[in-house]
């Protein structure tokens, strides 16, 4: 990535602005979550979402010390196995098959949120629908329309954890921000947001909005700020 008003998104490869505009590349699911991977301190306790921030298990460097946390009652876990190595009892809050590493260890489900409510987790990754400028954040999963909302453990998450990130598209298949003034789902916590990965950009929550600190290679900062409903600030 390189570093670095309102409106509808627009689509494509492309940025939207009037003339020649430069081809971009948006990140892919593990290119993201790659990303963000990168950033966590050594030494942190940190707690990762169902869906991308699931995936920066396997992408922390070999020789940092970052310990993962996971709802369902793991500290320690690793990266997602071989598939010759899979432990079937063995799974994430996401269901997904993930191993222990050496010093790990299983728990109850209520101590795993004592620790997440008592303030012991350095950061939590999630994804989400929508963040709004003011760190708002609305990640509800609604499901089918005869389903119960699958609210999970992000409420708790938000405001136990000591850091909040969120990984996410930066667009929806429509076109429309993720990233805006202020959110129209149902909120799951307000202010706590503070940083933001996107398949197009990294974004710190500021009390002056969002404020921009890299791009994906070709990507302009009026190409960002036309996929972007709120208004943007340069680092």
């Amino acid at each position: 990535m390189s570093r670095t008003g309102p409106g509808k998104t627009g689509q494509g490869g492309t940025g939207g602005s009037a003339g020649a505009a430069a081809a971009f590349t948006p990140l892919k699911r593990a290119e993201m979550a790659a990303r963000a991977a990168r950033d966590v301190p050594e030494g942190w306790y940190v707690n990762l979402g169902i869906g991308i921030p699931t995936l920066m298990a396997n992408y922390v460097p070999a020789e940092r010390e970052v310990v993962f946390h996971s709802e369902n009652g793991i500290l320690g876990m690793g990266p997602e196995p071989p598939p010759e190595r899979i432990d079937r009892w063995l799974v994430n809050a996401g269901k997904q098959y993930v191993t222990l590493k050496p010093g790990g260890a299983y728990f109850h489900h209520a101590d795993s949120f004592a620790m997440i409510r008592g303030g012991h987790l350095d950061l939590c990754v999630l994804g989400a629908f929508q963040v709004a400028e003011t760190g708002d954040i609305a990640n509800w999963a609604t499901s089918d329309a005869d389903a119960a909302p699958a609210v999970g453990g992000a409420m708790d998450l938000c405001v136990g954890a000591r850091n909040l990130w969120v990984v996410m598209e930066h667009t929806t298949k429509s076109g429309e921000s993720r990233l805006v003034r202020k959110c129209s789902y149902p909120l799951t916590a307000l202010g706590c947001v503070k940083r933001i990965y996107t398949n197009l950009a990294v974004l710190e929550v500021t009390p002056d909005g969002f404020l921009v600190t890299e791009m994906i290679p070709g990507l302009s900062f009026e190409d960002l700020q036309a996929r972007t409903e709120a208004p943007l600030r340069r680092a």
